[in-house]
């Protein structure tokens, strides 16, 4: 009986943009389900918004927006996987935690500026804080998945 042949992973001719492992695999698979979700809470709130009331608070509304589609692009580069999309997911990642804290801060200092709440108002209070939380923890497993 011959033993089975081993074949080497990353052998030649492999394309440097398929991932050394599934981005949205193990806790990626949560943070897909996460970011999935708040893309469409985010969407559906800002259209309704923009739809019904859209001169009450225009920059809350464009934000929320703003919000939905970052959550749907990291959504998107964690379920397409490769090095590309974990860099890109990173990225907008980092951006979603920025733009987290500045409207944050912004609501606290100036909430007059705010008549109605974003997804990211007070550090995303009005979601459990996940909006402040996702961003970090995304960070975490994308950086981690660099390494493998």
């Amino acid at each position: 009986m011959s033993e089975p042949v081993k074949v080497r992973e990353g052998a030649a001719g492999a394309s440097d943009d398929k991932p050394g492992f599934d981005l949205g695999s193990g806790p990626g698979r949560l943070l897909v389900w996460l970011y999935g979700v708040f893309t469409v809470a985010a969407a559906s709130r800002s259209v309704v918004q923009v739809i019904l009331d859209f001169g009450r608070a225009p920059l809350a509304y464009v934000l929320s927006a703003v919000a939905a589609v970052v959550y749907a692009f990291i959504t998107y580069s964690l379920v397409r996987g490769g090095e590309t999309a974990r860099k890109a997911a990173l990225v907008c990642c980092a951006a979603e935690l920025a733009g987290v804290l500045v409207v944050g801060t912004w609501t606290l200092v100036e909430p007059s500026a705010f008549p109605d709440a974003t997804v990211w108002s007070d550090y995303g209070m009005g979601y459990l804080f996940i909006p402040v939380i996702l961003p970090v923890t995304a960070m975490v497993w994308l950086r981690r998945s660099a390494r493998r």
